[in-house]
């Protein structure tokens, strides 16, 4: 008997583009595995929050599924655990559900929010719980997590979209912990979305209220000189935390921003780079301690940078990585033996098994 898979994708993060072509080839390689075993319900988050249900992968190839009218929710009633899709007459036709693989990115999706409606629903899902998911997707307390293991991570300055009121004091404050250039982030937001490099104060100034329009929680970064590198990290519960192999990020701007990862072809990525010493080692470790201690499940991406003295410095932790054509996480599995299909179906598997025991 074929299972249902609900792929939820789009969503109301300024990663939306990104999250439709992750969803378009989760779809594509969901749809390689055996033909007998799973029927996929395909679901849009316009930027707006309506939720459509989505007749064929075509139509986010085209990226004319927006144009839908019919309404699909997941209902958050555990004794049904279902899709509840428009029908005629203002009714609902109850679907039922049995795996959501909930590809998107950002806030209101890889944030623990709609983690905590399929909690309520008590509908097994790909990926990280609630609690995992917010930490990681806050940089801030990822840091205050990472700082109880002792790993190595760039020194920051936390400011409040509030303190920018007195923007002097703001900017004198970071700059008595840090020397320029600096980076500055904002807290919640992914795919370098408002991350901006600082020279000098004028910069710094910019920066952070260009960090402030995308959440009240600021980070100034030290600038840390080195390799960019990443690895892909599966299991949790009770299936063995595995770590991947690493790989490098090599782009073609001055630093991996929301440009250069999506639509600059400059940018590459190599698998199994080499790197100083034990590095690539001591990656695999760090991001297995991390993903433990956020409490992960399912997968995530773990990324440092690696100075040329072979320093590991952890720089963030993602909870539903990217799944492009060009993003890592498949490509670092894929690098160790484990095909996109095969994949796929361990992701579902494990999601399946989330509230066994």
């Amino acid at each position: 008997m074929k299972e249902t898979v609900v792929v939820l994708f789009g969503g109301q993060s300024s990663e939306h583009e990104v999250s439709c072509m992750s969803a378009a080839n989760v779809i594509e390689q969901i749809e390689h595995i055996d033909k007998g075993e799973y029927w996929l319900l395909l679901v849009g988050i316009t930027r707006e929050g309506r939720w459509l249900l989505v007749d064929s992968l075509e139509e986010i190839r085209k990226d004319t599924w927006r144009e839908g009218t019919v309404r699909a929710v997941l209902s958050p009633d555990a004794t049904d655990r279902c899709l509840l899709v428009s029908a005629e007459e203002g009714r609902a036709e109850k679907l039922h559900v049995d795996v959501v693989f909930p590809v998107l990115h950002g806030l209101y999706g890889e944030d623990g929010t709609v983690q905590g409606l399929l909690e309520m629903a008590r509908i097994p899902y790909v990926g990280c719980g609630v609690l995992s998911s917010a930490v990681s997707m806050d940089k801030l307390y990822t840091k205050i997590v990472v700082e109880r293991l002792g790993i190595r991570q760039a020194r920051y300055v936390p400011v409040m979209r509030e303190e920018l009121e007195d923007m002097d004091s703001a900017a004198k404050r970071v700059e008595k912990e840090l020397s320029y250039p600096v980076f500055v982030k904002p807290s919640n937001a992914g795919s370098s979305k408002g991350v901006t490099r600082a020279e000098d104060r004028r910069m710094l100034e910019e920066a952070l209220r260009e960090a402030a329009r995308h959440d009240r929680k600021i980070l100034v970064e030290e600038t840390i000189v080195g390799h960019e590198v990443e690895s892909a990290v599966f299991g949790g519960g009770k299936e063995e935390v595995c770590v991947s192999g690493v790989g490098e990020i090599l782009s073609a701007a001055q630093f991996y921003d929301y440009e250069s990862k999506y639509y600059n072809e400059e940018s590459k990525t190599v698998v199994d780079p080499k790197l100083p010493g034990d590095a690539a080692e001591e990656i695999r470790r760090a991001a297995a301690r991390i993903f433990r201690a956020v409490d992960g499940y399912g997968l995530a991406r773990v990324d440092f940078f690696v100075t040329e003295a072979g320093e590991v410095v952890f720089n963030e932790i993602n909870t539903m990585p990217g799944f492009t054509a060009i993003s890592m996480y498949p490509a670092l599995w894929e690098a160790r033996g484990v095909t996109k299909p095969r994949l796929m179906k361990k992701l579902i598997d494990h999601a399946k098994e989330r509230y066994h025991g």
